[in-house]
């Protein structure tokens, strides 16, 4: 097991080991065996691998192998190492929280203050070094390479030079994602995780798309009920923008006592990653509208006009008609259609045409919890809206899930066991995001192991329904716009069309053109969607299939 002393032979020991699901690729060209105008045969290898880290400015990228994938790793590791544009195909170390550590085949040695220089250079030599740079920050410190295929052995060689009596510190040159926003344990719907022992494997794949993009420079518009503006996961700079109460005609998008949904949904869609969550796109600006007005208002209609006119990208509404009990089939509220007003619609129809400049904002409804047709609903059914569908832990239908032609996509949620249709229990409680701070929202706070989420009171771990689905792949639209600030409205709606996979193949109901009641285009794939948004990459990647609580 390969190890580090920090702090010289007396110092932190850091124990790593290799996942053996993680291969680590590195190309001499340092482009991206899946990119290019017509990616080479490589990129075939790497079908069934899911991107985890990515090092660009040197060419380094780590993949990790997704459950029922054809090639095993050491067969993947194989097959690239064929391929002339590959420098290093290898094994990958892990730390004790299994996050990669990529190594180079460099090291740091410093040694005594008292020592030559000369003598210092010798040691470097003998031990098989080449100086790379003397550093001026520190006596006798230096920065030299290994022979190029040392691998493993630079651990060793530190090992080595640590042994001398004349040498104080002595490492490999250890690489993480620098500032990159957590993806928190609990945090499922985002990456591959394991919770309570079980691994959850049915994320939209969002920590891979954070390699690429975190919603840089992109306003997401979460119109629900009052936002926790003051919470620590909204508090970076120039995170929060053009707040507006809709109800209330001021500035203060706070929530009053029992108003939880807009700040978990908020979370979703944007929250910061540095404390307790991570949103879809942390690096997102915020645009909290509180609007607690009945549905059909004339202030429902203001909202739209609203978010346009002050910068709003994408705009998420988890919100809509009265759902059905989806647990109980004779509900006469099933059958009931409610339709769009005219007020409403032309206020969208405004958001997605004279939004952006021109280019439209994008605007995403939550589908509907009522177990029901979601084309009964006239806002999330309207032809410009995309309707956003929950998919569970499992890779299957969020029971509740409205379901019908007008289902644009999918995005994980929480689920519930329901005997009368065969459904287990889900593997988690739901969603892990930002709660009203303190003892006020869904998580009234306890002590550290708490059922409902965090000690504290700041955050839940089972927000759910479409309502969260929502704000998830609102998340992924900023992604994309981040990606590629010039694309329209409908354009991004063909991107994130193409992004999906079909999960669920046995029960789906796919059409023969691709689309699914239960999962619209399928489930949204974050790095995918990242990747197509791409300016002069739009038609390089092909997707594959993946092998509300509305208040």
């Amino acid at each position: 097991m390969p190890e580090v002393m920090y702090g010289g032979r007396q110092g932190e020991r850091l124990q790593l080991e290799v996942d053996p699901d993680l291969v680590a690729v590195r190309t001499r060209s340092r482009r991206s065996f899946r990119d290019g105008p017509v990616p080479g045969p490589e990129a075939a290898v790497l079908d069934g691998m899911e991107l985890v880290l990515e090092f660009p400015e040197v060419g380094v990228e780590v993949y990790r192998r997704r459950g029922g994938a054809d090639r095993s790793v050491a067969e993947v590791k194989e097959a690239l190492e064929q391929a002339p544009d590959t420098r290093f195909a290898g094994n990958v170390l892990v730390d004790s929280a299994g996050q990669p550590v990529l190594y180079t085949e460099n090291l740091f040695v410093k040694f005594r203050d008292d020592r030559p220089a000369e003598d210092c250079r010798r040691a470097l030599g003998e031990a098989g070094l080449r100086i790379k740079d003397e550093l001026p920050y520190a006596t006798n410190a230096f920065f030299a390479a290994a022979p190029e295929g040392s691998g493993q052995e630079v651990f060793a060689i530190a090992q080595r030079l640590l042994e001398r009596d004349d040498v104080e510190y002595a490492h490999p040159e250890l690489v993480r994602q620098l500032g990159r926003r957590a993806v928190f344990p609990e945090q499922w719907h985002l990456a591959t995780t394991s919770i309570g022992g079980q691994s959850v494997s049915a994320s939209a794949n969002v920590a891979a798309a954070h390699a690429l993009t975190q919603g840089e420079q992109v306003t997401v518009a979460i119109i629900d009920t009052g936002v926790d503006v003051d919470h620590e996961e909204f508090a970076s700079a120039g995170k929060v923008v053009a707040p507006h109460d809709a109800s209330s005609g001021d500035d203060d998008p706070r929530p009053l006592p029992g108003e939880n949904h807009g700040t978990a949904c908020a979370g979703v869609a944007c929250a910061d990653g540095v404390a307790g969550a991570t949103g879809v796109a942390p690096r997102a600006r915020l645009m909290p509208i509180r609007m607690v007005s009945q549905l059909g208002s004339q202030q429902e209609a203001n909202v739209f006009f609203w978010a346009a006119s002050h910068g709003a990208d994408v705009i998420s509404c988890s919100w809509g008609p009265a759902d059905g009990r989806w647990f109980d089939p004779a509900d006469p509220r099933h059958g009931v259609r409610a339709p769009l007003p005219d007020s409403t619609r032309l206020a969208i129809d405004h958001a997605v045409t004279q939004g952006r400049d021109g280019k439209g904002c994008v605007v995403l409804f939550a589908a509907g919890n009522g177990n029901e047709p979601v084309d009964l609903d006239g806002y999330a059914s309207y032809e410009k809206v995309l309707a956003v569908a929950a998919c569970n832990d499992r890779g299957k239908r969020s029971v509740y899930s409205d379901v019908g032609d007008a289902v644009f996509c999918s995005f994980p949620s929480n689920d519930f066991a329901f005997a009368a249709e065969g459904r287990p229990a889900p593997l988690t409680p739901g969603i892990w995001t930002t709660d009203v701070s303190g003892t006020g929202g869904y998580n009234p706070g306890s002590q550290p192991g708490a059922a409902r989420g965090d000690a504290k009171g700041n955050y839940t771990n089972a927000f759910g329904g479409t309502s969260s689905a929502c704000p998830g792949a609102a998340g992924v639209t900023a992604l994309v716009l981040a990606r590629n600030p010039e694309l329209s409205w409908d354009e991004v709606k063909d991107v994130l069309r193409r992004s999906c996979d079909q999960i669920d193949l046995e029960d789906g109901q796919w059409s023969a053109d691709g689309h699914s009641p239960k999962y619209g285009h399928g489930r949204l794939n974050a790095e995918t969607a990242a990747r197509l948004a791409t300016p002069g990459q739009i038609e390089t990647v092909v997707p594959t299939p993946a092998s509300r609580a509305r208040r």
